[in-house]
Order: structure tokens, then C-alpha cells, then sequence
């Protein structure tokens, strides 16, 4: 995702801004579509697939385009050595613009002690008594892997490393080449590491299930995957799927609603339990209220999630503009500066398409796809194993598992700690005394 700057320090809530439509009247953006209306054919498509197009088309998506975009520091910054937030502020705007990268990622910011933290999250909750896997999805510069592959490398025991294997999913072709060079830097790794140049979304390239526990690393992965949008005419209307369709001329994109019947929609909003939800506003009274005071309604669903564990990222964002609960940031850069869209369907291969992750939403996801978490319809008598699950923000789980005095500055000013407020971690690892 792209940087995103808050030289005040303060926090900011979610800006939910209300939709101004008419019932039925299609949801249409004033601008003439570029690459957008070549996402659309001739059908209509789910928002979800328009999302994941518009980000990773080989040819023309976001993440295709500006795979070079993902920065890489030639030597760790000393924080120490810094005398206070100015001093860094100003350090990381010198490193911006000399390298004319759009963005570092935390981990690269703050190599090698972030995904010192990470491994040492790892060795501590994981099964070591059976040869320790990890998956990194979208691993960036391959920064984290080698990070992560020096820690184990020096501080756990001789056979955990040399037994170890780290398979990085990437669909970038370019940041699948850099990850190579970048953890190939120490040879040893290279016998535990590989790349699997691929869409981690596609389950084909997943293969058969396998029994060897494994760990699934995600950072700002979770923001850019693919979501749902659901629309209500009112507050006591039914949930309706949104398409995306091209309008009768041609140049632009507008949406389209019909009732719920996708599965991963409808799983997604009865463990949300949406459905109860509008059961319980279904009164004589509400329903009067809503005919003559009509407020549409807009809900985005992460789906991308339950398509697919150690997982970090952005639990709100900061000036969103596109309307809608969990709605995402659709963000462009420019000459060094950021601007964002108030349509999601703007985005033309030229911007980044990032959302909040709801971590309750994703716990109740992740026991349902475990199958722990029984959903109200589903009458099956089979249920998985309770996972061990925790959510933590990022200040408190480097302080637990990471070594914070590396990051801290002359004046004690930490930025890892400090500066990203809305970021968080989820852990989820299986439990085998839980039923």
C-alpha cells in the first residue's frame, strides 16, 4: 500500500461519508474509464473480481505495473544514532527522495528487528518437534524471509534451520527475482528458501492438502485482497450483491445490485450475522420509519480471506473517502504526492486498492474456515479444532517478541512503536487439547 503520512501524530477514526442515491438508480462514477472498462466484459462481474483485476492484472493491474515500486534499503537505519522524531522524519524524507521509491514497508524500515520479532513469534508458539514450514504470501523484497532465516539461523537450534523450509508465494515476477537475490546473500539459506511465482488466491496452485503444520505469514497482504460490496435501498431492506457492469456507451462503469446468491457473499454475511441483524429492525415501527426516511446502506465483505497463520495489518484507515462500512482507501501517487479517489471503480491499474482489516471479523472467519465455528444453517455434525487465536497491536507484540531498544531514538522516541497506532497482529496457531 502506499504510504500514508500523519505529521501531527494524532490518530484518526474511519470517515464514513453517506451514499447519496436513489432506490435502484445504478451508482455511477463522472469519469471516463481507461483501463477500468477493459476489467468488464460484456457481463457483469462481482466487485470482488473487478477489485483483484484492477490490482493484479499481469498487464495492466496495480501491483503488476509498480512492482519496482517496492523499496529496498541499501543499509539498516542506526535509530540510535538519530536524536528524535524530527531527526527521523527528516532521515526517512532524505531516503524517500533519493531513492524515488513510492513506498518502504515497516519491515524494510526497520530490518532487520521486525522480522527478528516475527521469527521469534514463530519459534515460540510453533511445533518444533516436526520440521518447521513457512508461507509468505506476497513477501515484497524478500526482506522478512531473510530476516526471518538469519534469526532462526543463529538462535534456534542447529537442526530447526537445517530442516527448515521458507516458500514465498509471490505473483510479482520481478519481486520474485528480488527475493531470490535478497535472501540468497547468505548461501545456506538458498537450500531452505524458494519462490512459487503465483496467484495465491488460485487454489489449484495449492495442491492437495497436506498434515505437516505450517505457518502463513501475511503483511499488508490482508488490506489488498479482493472484497465483496453488499447495498441495502433501506434500513430494513434486504441485502443485495453488487456487479459491476460497463454503461450502454461504453466509457464507464456502473454498478449493479441483485439478490444475495453468491456462497462466499452469503457465508460472509450470515457470520457477520446480518441477516439476525435486520430480523430484529424488522418491527411495524422501523419499517415505517425506513419508507419515509430511506438510508441506503453499504457493507464491504472481506471474501478474499476466506478463500485462503501470522498476519499484520491495518486496523483502520486514516481519510477514506469511498462510501461504506470497512470501505477501503483508493489511493494514487504522483510526483510524491498521494491522492485519493471517493469511487473504488476510479481505479484504472494506477492505484492502489487497500481496506481496514476488522480483526473480529477475521477471527470468526478464520474459526469458520477451521471449522470450529458453526454457522446457524449448517446442520453437519462435524467440527473442527478450536484455534488459538490473538490479536495484538503492533507496540505490543514487538515489546513481547521483538527487541524495541533497536528502534528507539536518542530522545527515546520509538517510531515502530509509536507510529503505527492502526496496525495490529493476528496470530492463529491449532490447539489439540480444545474440542
Amino acid at each position: 500500500m502506499l504510504p500514508r503520512s500523519n505529521s501531527s501524530g494524532k490518530l484518526f477514526p474511519f470517515i464514513f461519508n453517506k451514499l447519496k442515491v436513489t432506490p435502484n438508480e445504478p451508482f455511477a462514477p463522472s469519469f471516463q474509464a481507461l483501463f477500468s472498462t477493459r476489467i468488464v466484459g460484456e457481463k457483469p462481474i462481482l466487485v470482488r473480481d473487478f477489485i483483484h483485476s484492477a490490482l493484479y492484472d499481469p498487464n495492466h493491474g496495480y501491483f503488476s505495473q509498480r512492482s519496482g515500486a517496492v523499496g529496498v534499503l541499501e543499509r539498516s537505519i542506526k535509530f540510535n544514532q538519530l536524536e528524535g522524531r524530527k531527526a527521523y522524519m527528516k532521515h526517512l524524507d532524505k531516503i524517500y527522495k533519493q531513492s524515488g521509491i513510492a513506498w518502504f514497508t515497516p519491515v524494510e524500515l526497520f530490518k532487520p528487528w521486525y522480522a527478528q520479532g516475527i521469527a521469534e513469534a514463530i519459534l515460540r508458539t510453533a511445533n518444533l518437534s516436526v520440521p518447521l514450514k513457512i508461507y509468505e504470501i506476497g513477501g515484497g523484497s524478500g526482506t522478512c524471509a531473510k530476516g526471518i532465516l538469519d534469526y532462526i539461523m543463529l538462535n534456534a537450534p542447529p537442526r530447526i534451520y537445517n530442516n527448515m523450509t521458507y516458500i514465498s508465494v509471490e505473483i510479482s515476477p520481478t519481486l520474485a527475482e528480488i527475493q531470490k537475490q535478497t535472501v540468497g546473500e547468505v548461501c545456506s539459506h538458498l537450500s531452505k528458501f524458494k519462490v512459487e511465482h503465483r496467484d495465491a488466491m488460485d487454489r489449484s496452485g495449492w495442491g492437495d492438502v497436506e498434515q505437516q503444520p505450517c505457518w502463513v505469514i501475511m503483511l499488508e497482504v490482508l488490506d489488498n485482497l479482493p472484497h465483496d460490496l453488499i447495498y441495502s435501498e433501506s434500513q430494513v431492506s434486504p441485502w443485495m450483491e453488487v456487479w459491476v457492469e460497463k454503461q450502454l456507451d461504453g466509457e464507464g462503469l456502473s454498478e449493479l445490485y441483485k439478490p444475495l446468491q453468491d456462497s462466499l457473499i452469503k457465508h460472509c454475511v450470515e457470520i457477520l450475522e446480518l441477516d439476525k441483524n435486520d430480523t430484529k429492525r424488522s418491527s411495524i415501527v422501523s419499517k415505517a420509519w425506513s419508507k419515509l426516511f430511506p438510508k441506503p446502506r453499504r457493507c464491504w465483505l472481506p471474501t478474499g480471506s476466506m478463500v485462503r497463520e501470522l498476519l499484520k495489518d491495518f486496523s483502520f484507515l486514516p481519510d477514506v473517502k469511498v462510501p461504506g462500512e470497512r470501505a477501503p482507501l483508493v489511493s494514487t501517487k504522483k510526483d510524491g504526492q498521494s491522492s485519493d479517489y471517493s469511487n473504488y471503480l476510479d481505479a484504472k491499474g494506477d492505484a492502489d486498492i487497500f481496506f481496514p482489516t476488522d480483526f473480529w471479523l477475521l477471527e470468526r472467519i478464520d474459526h469458520y474456515c477451521s471449522g470450529w465455528l458453526k454457522l446457524q444453517k449448517d446442520k453437519s455434525s462435524l467440527q473442527g479444532r478450536k484455534r488459538r487465536t490473538i490479536t495484538l497491536d503492533t507496540s505490543s507484540f514487538m515489546e513481547e517478541f521483538g527487541l524495541p531498544s533497536k528502534t528507539r531514538t536518542k530522545d527515546g522516541y520509538n517510531p515502530l512503536l509509536d507510529d503505527f497506532k492502526n496496525t495490529k497482529f493476528y496470530l492463529s496457531v491449532p490447539t489439540h487439547n480444545i474440542k
